[in-house]
């Protein structure tokens, strides 16, 4: 990363600039720290353990993201792939639908009253909540897009599902500087995925 990165530009172009100089995408506890180790002013400066402070962060993070999608679907210069793991930015693509389509999460982050009226009991109900309110009432396909394994080219099988969640556990794990509620997350999808796919 260059040394003239300023803190005081907007978020979603401090963004902009993290994920060109990254091709193959970031995930979002490595924009936080990278943020944050460039003294960013609009994310707050709280340790992540504090569920408060985690879930601010994960939503002002995610506001500026959408923004800078729609800015740069807007300007034609290339489409922003917005993923639970993954961020990345990719060729802009004439005639994409995507972003034409309703995107129920995209309302979410842009709406800014979310962040007001959400406090620390707000955020222990989403947590909760987070596999019926984000993704309908279809948790397998909300596990699998977790896990990021909805288009594999692999067999879907237990041991598949297994793999990918050792990895995701050893990515994201607190003590390797993960977030709690991100692994929390995970398992959630791995207690979903064992129903459906058994320990076979």
């Amino acid at each position: 990363m260059n040394d003239d990165f300023d803190p005081g530009l907007d978020l979603s172009e401090q963004l902009h600039e993290l994920l060109c100089t990254a091709p193959d995408g970031l995930g979002e506890y490595q924009l936080i720290q990278l943020l944050k180790a460039r003294q960013c002013v609009h994310i707050p400066n709280q340790p992540l353990t504090d569920r408060l402070a985690l879930f601010r962060t994960h939503f002002i993070l995610f506001n500026a993201l959408y923004r800078l999608r729609d800015r740069l679907w807007a300007s034609q210069s290339s489409c922003l792939q917005i993923s639970a793991l993954n961020i990345q930015l990719l060729p802009y693509q004439p005639g994409s639908r995507e972003l034409s389509e309703h995107d129920p999460l995209r309302d979410y982050y842009l709406d800014l009253s979310q962040l007001s009226y959400t406090d620390e009991e707000g955020v222990a109900k989403l947590l909760l909540s987070f596999w019926t309110r984000m993704h309908g009432s279809d948790e397998k396909q909300a596990a699998l897009e977790l896990f990021e394994l909805e288009d594999s080219t692999q067999p879907l099988n237990f041991a598949t599902i297994r793999h990918r969640y050792r990895q995701l556990v050893s990515q994201h794990h607190p003590d390797r500087g993960g977030s709690t509620a991100r692994l929390q997350s995970i398992n959630k999808a791995m207690e979903i995925l064992e129903r459906y796919y058994g320990r076979v």
